[in-house]
């Protein structure tokens, strides 16, 4: 059993100047740093005669980058091997570790733990501009270091952990693919010989204009793109909204984006999404309940052809010039098999959201368990450690 010493970056590392002054006409591959230990990234490379910079530094595998108005907020990595013959700028200051005290990959670890950031944090409170870290309030930070041994041991080990998380991961994408594939055959297989019905028949437009109080408030809601459901904004005061039309939406409402339908911001409004309010900018439909149901028309408008259907309904160029018209969407003709037909396929696309749900929170118990551990490994700064 022994305890973990407690020390200063400044004593295992030095600082990195590779300085080179850049050159018209030459490239330079940039390297950023994520937020909150997410690693290194190599940005769009430059040329010499673009940047504002006297001076580029080169970057080496290993090297400790430091985001210098972000290192608070998570913004240090170590490079890895590919990331090597990349440049910063005098923002993010540079390291070289001594591998002969540490390893590279323990200081990968130090950089994903919470306490380092609040360290950094700490540092930084109070420094001029954008909270920017000194150099030397940077080094002056202490971390837990080990044996070189026991530091490789415990690399090891989360490695180990990372790589299970990441089977698990692959596992559930695998079986979410599978059922998607089946979802889709059994789809094709549903509108096999259908009849064609005009969504003015099946799913008339419906609009429920609210009348605006200047002391009331009005939240609203929004749709995502590619099919990814709906989410609520703030609400608005009745003196926020001044002009602008708004209209009550009802849990089951079949709704569409009129500048974003074309890549597939398309929902049904759910339960919580009752009292809360679309713009002028929101189609609402409503299914008629003895013909089709909203589930089947939302699948339907999310599929290659749905999408095309609604593509050439929304006329115009690219982003908010593709507007959705409300004619051409109530003209659209859409395969309707019978209604047993169609709750057959919705149970089974409850049954596929119920395990994608049971994976989103499997996902999320994953993306935690590093974190967790590196807490427990590193935030007892008298714990003994065998």
């Amino acid at each position: 059993m022994s305890r973990w010493e407690k020390i200063q970056l400044g004593d295992i590392c030095q600082k990195a100047n590779r300085l080179e002054a850049p050159v018209m006409g030459q490239p330079y591959r940039q390297l950023g740093v994520r937020l909150w230990g997410e690693g290194a990234y190599e940005r769009e490379t430059i040329d010499g005669g673009d940047t504002k910079y006297a001076f580029l530094n080169r970057i080496e595998a290993d090297d400790l980058v430091v985001n210098k108005i972000w290192a608070r907020n998570g913004s240090i990595a170590v490079a890895n091997p590919n990331q090597a013959g990349t440049y910063v700028s005098a923002e993010f200051p540079t390291y070289q570790l001594d591998i002969t005290l540490i390893e590279p990959r323990w200081m990968r670890l130090i950089t994903k733990w919470r306490g380092f950031w609040s360290a950094c944090d700490e540092k930084a409170q109070g420094t001029s501009g954008k909270n920017r870290i000194k150099p030397e309030q940077f080094l002056s930070i202490q971390i837990p270091l080990p044996s070189l041994t026991e530091q490789q041991t415990i690399v090891a080990r989360l490695d180990q952990l990372a790589n299970k998380v990441q089977q698990v991961n692959e596992n559930l994408e695998a079986a979410e693919t599978d059922a998607d594939n089946l979802l889709a055959v059994q789809f094709r297989e549903a509108i096999k010989n259908a009849p064609l019905r005009k969504m003015s028949e099946v799913a008339p437009l419906v609009r429920r204009e609210q009348t605006i109080e200047i002391e009331d408030s009005y939240p609203e809601l929004g749709i995502r793109s590619f099919g990814k459901g709906t989410f609520h904004k703030p609400p608005l005061s009745g003196s926020e909204v001044g002009t602008k039309r708004l209209f009550r939406i009802e849990p089951g409402d079949l709704m569409f984006s009129n500048v974003f339908a074309w890549e597939g911001a398309i929902a049904i409004a759910k339960p919580e999404d009752s009292g809360r309010f679309g713009s002028h900018r929101f189609i609402t439909c409503k299914a008629n309940p003895e013909v089709t149901t909203a589930e089947f028309l939302r699948y339907f408008f999310l599929t290659e052809a749905g999408l095309v259907m609604i593509g050439q309904a929304s006329p115009g160029g690219a982003g908010r010039n593709r507007t959705l018209g409300l004619e051409k969407l109530m003209a659209l003709e859409v395969p309707l098999p019978t209604l047993a037909i169609q709750s057959e396929f919705n149970l089974l696309q409850t049954k596929i959201a119920e395990l994608k749900n049971k994976h989103a929170k499997i996902r999320e118990a994953n993306q935690a368990l590093i974190p967790a551990t590196l807490e427990r490994i590193f935030s007892s700064e008298g714990r003994q450690h065998g």
